[in-house]
């Protein structure tokens, strides 16, 4: 079964044609998916559709409570996708956008949803409640959702593979970092805790996307400096991150800044460094230990200096880096360990291959598996390479 695979991120919207675990035809567009040309998009959706497709499969960053595997998508499905976009506004509407031509570009095939907050959607009642009024819980959904899943569940039974062992004895740490950016704690297979909550705005510091703030904060904009709730909620997922705090969206930007000796550039790698090495240690407390962090996500894979940098501060956590296995780990075909001889717990860069997980989960479930148990279970996959 060949699938078209959609993912649209929060910054590009990447497209591939997958005929088992080999990539037929690739595309990527490179304009910012909260402004997704629909026009592009279908130009490479007919492009992509000549390589004789059964099936279409789309990230999908927001489940809510309703979508905890993937789902054959009819009207409802799509309205349902849509109902809980303001959740997720950098990323419901431009999947959608996506999902809705990829349907009318090949209406003869079925069209399949994957969700991001799926490999979520069992977290422990401890870390998915906050500690908010039982309305907003009960009547409004607010709970921790998590995103990222599809990369986390990738990169999680990937690092089991390097390292030769079942993934039901690993405690592992996934650093998906990119333009948008989460951590992930997986016990055994499964998604114990993670940083972003019910929004992808919360968490690690992102492109774009302030991550963690004191919630008090936008309702004192909104009384005393006159914002409007669409101004802070502009401002916290567009305006903020890496682009508020230097100017700059993209992280080699800000590297070459500080390289620069910028000290908004300097100020930011510190704060992104910090955080990140808090969330990961956070993680390494909800699993009771640590085996192995994996570096996952386009800053994750390619940005040696910020991994060295990170690992640095957690010495304590049995993590140690190899210096120039590091440094060969940029731009590779290649998974890589690259943990320093004697470490008692590894670490490791794993691409992200989002496009696998969705791909198997469009061809189980087509074959009439059970959607819960498609969209949550690390199977045992064989390797792609």
């Amino acid at each position: 079964m060949r699938v078209l695979v959609v993912n649209a991120g929060s910054s590009t919207v990447k497209l591939a044609v997958l005929d088992g675990d080999l990539v037929v035809a690739r595309e990527k567009l490179d304009v910012p998916s909260a402004r997704l040309d629909s026009t592009a998009l279908d130009a490479a959706l007919r492009r992509l559709g000549e390589h004789g497709i059964d099936a279409t499969g789309h990230r999908i960053v927001h489940g809510g409570t309703r979508f905890t595997g993937p789902a054959v998508v009819d009207d409802t499905v799509l309205a349902d996708i849509e109902a809980v976009g303001e959740f997720a506004p950098l990323h419901q509407q431009p999947a959608v956008i996506a999902l809705c031509s990829a349907r009318a570009a090949l209406p003869a095939v079925p069209a399949v949803a994957c969700f991001d907050t799926a490999f979520h959607a069992d977290l422990p009642a401890a870390a998915a409640t906050y500690a908010v009024p039982l309305r907003w819980r009960d009547e409004f959904g607010i709970r921790r959702y998590g995103f990222h899943g599809l990369a986390h569940q990738w990169a999680a039974q990937r690092a089991a593979e390097l390292l030769g062992r079942p993934i039901g004895e690993l405690r592992t740490v996934v650093a998906h970092l990119g333009s948008g950016a989460s951590a992930c704690a997986v016990l055994g297979g499964r998604s114990v805790d993670t940083s972003m909550g019910t929004t992808p705005t919360a968490g690690l510091v992102m492109s774009t996307r302030c991550g963690d703030l004191d919630p008090a904060v936008p309702l004192w904009l909104a009384r005393f400096a006159g914002l409007t709730a669409a101004d802070v909620a502009r401002a916290l997922d567009r305006q903020s991150g890496l682009l508020g705090l230097t100017g700059h969206a993209d992280m080699p930007a800000v590297i070459s800044a500080a390289d620069r000796a910028d000290p908004d550039a300097l100020l930011a790698l510190d704060v992104w460094v910090h955080r990140t090495r808090s969330t990961v240690s956070a993680m390494t407390a909800a699993l009771g230990g640590l085996d192995v962090l994996v570096f996952s996500g386009g800053v994750g894979e390619h940005q040696p200096f910020l991994r060295e940098r990170v690992a640095a501060g957690l010495g304590f956590l049995g993590l140690a880096v190899d210096t120039e296995r590091n440094r060969a780990a940029v731009d590779s075909e290649a998974d890589a360990d690259i943990s320093a001889p004697g470490a008692a717990a590894r670490t490791l860069v794993v691409e992200a291959r989002e496009d696998l997980v969705i791909a198997r989960q469009v061809r189980l479930l087509l074959a009439g598996c059970d959607r819960d148990t498609v969209g949550t279970a690390v199977r045992p996959w064989p390797s792609p390479r």
